[in-house]
C-alpha cells in the first residue's frame, strides 16, 4: 500500500478513510478511466441492470458534484439527450452537461428547471438522478435520518419535474425509517427495488431505490 503522507497529524478514522481509498480498485479505475468519482462506477451498474438511461433521455441528476453521475449519464443518453447537473457547489464543466447552479430544495426549483427544459407542455424530465448524501455526524441514527429526509425531499422534487412514464433513482440506508418512502414510490411508479451495485462498498449501508413507470402526478 502506498505511504501516507503526514500520517501521525491524521486521526485514526482519517487514516482508514484513505487507507481504504488508496486500497480500492474502483478508486483507481477512476483514475485511469478518467472519471471524477468511484461513484461513477455505481450509477453505471444500476444502469447495465435497470436499464434506465436510454438514448435521448433527458437526465437532472440532483446534487450533481463533483459530477460523477452526470458523466456516465452524458455518455448514456449520447448527444441527443439531455443532462442537467444541480448542485449548491460550482462544478466544473462536463462535456454534453448543462450545469445548473440551483438548491433543488428552493419551492421555486420545480418550475426553474421544467421552465428550463421548455415549459410545461414538454418540459419534463425522463428521469431524476440523486447520489446525494448529507454530511456525517458519526451518529449511525442521526445520519440515517439525514440521508432519508434528502432522499424524501429528492422524490417529492422527482414527481414534480418527471414525464409520466418517467424514472427515479436515489440514495438511501439501510435502517427501517424507509417505510413511508416507500410506500409513496410504489403509489407512484409501476415498479420499485432496492438494489446495491457491485461499487457500493460491502461494509457501506448505503442501497439504491430504483422507481420506474411514473404514473403521473395529479396536481400539475
Amino acid at each position: 500500500m502506498a505511504r501516507l503522507k503526514d500520517e501521525k497529524r491524521r486521526t485514526p478514522s482519517s487514516r482508514a478513510w484513505l487507507e481504504r481509498q488508496l486500497g480500492d480498485p474502483y478508486v483507481a479505475r477512476a483514475k485511469r478511466e478518467g472519471f471524477r468519482s468511484r461513484a461513477a462506477f455505481k450509477l453505471a451498474e444500476i444502469d447495465d441492470k435497470f436499464h434506465l438511461l436510454k438514448s435521448g433521455a433527458c437526465v437532472v441528476d440532483l446534487g450533481a458534484a463533483p459530477g460523477g453521475w452526470s458523466e456516465i449519464a452524458a455518455r448514456r443518453v449520447g448527444p441527443v439527450g439531455r443532462v442537467i447537473a444541480l448542485d449548491i457547489l460550482d462544478m466544473k464543466p462536463i462535456a454534453g452537461v448543462e450545469f445548473l447552479k440551483l438548491d433543488f430544495l428552493d419551492n421555486a426549483a420545480p418550475q426553474r428547471l421544467k421552465a428550463i427544459l421548455g415549459g410545461k407542455a414538454q418540459g419534463n424530465a425522463d428521469i431524476v438522478l440523486s447520489d446525494m448524501a448529507a454530511n456525517t455526524t458519526g451518529h449511525r441514527q442521526t445520519d440515517h435520518l439525514r440521508i432519508m429526509a434528502l432522499a424524501e425531499a429528492a422524490a417529492h422534487f422527482a414527481r414534480e419535474v418527471l414525464a409520466e412514464g418517467g424514472s427515479f433513482l436515489c440514495k438511501v440506508l439501510q435502517g427501517g425509517t424507509e417505510a413511508e418512502l416507500l410506500a409513496g414510490l410504489k403509489r407512484d411508479f409501476a415498479s420499485v427495488k432496492h438494489v446495491k451495485p457491485p461499487a457500493s462498498r460491502i461494509d457501506s449501508a448505503e442501497l439504491y431505490l430504483v422507481a420506474k413507470g411514473f404514473r403521473g402526478a395529479q396536481d400539475r
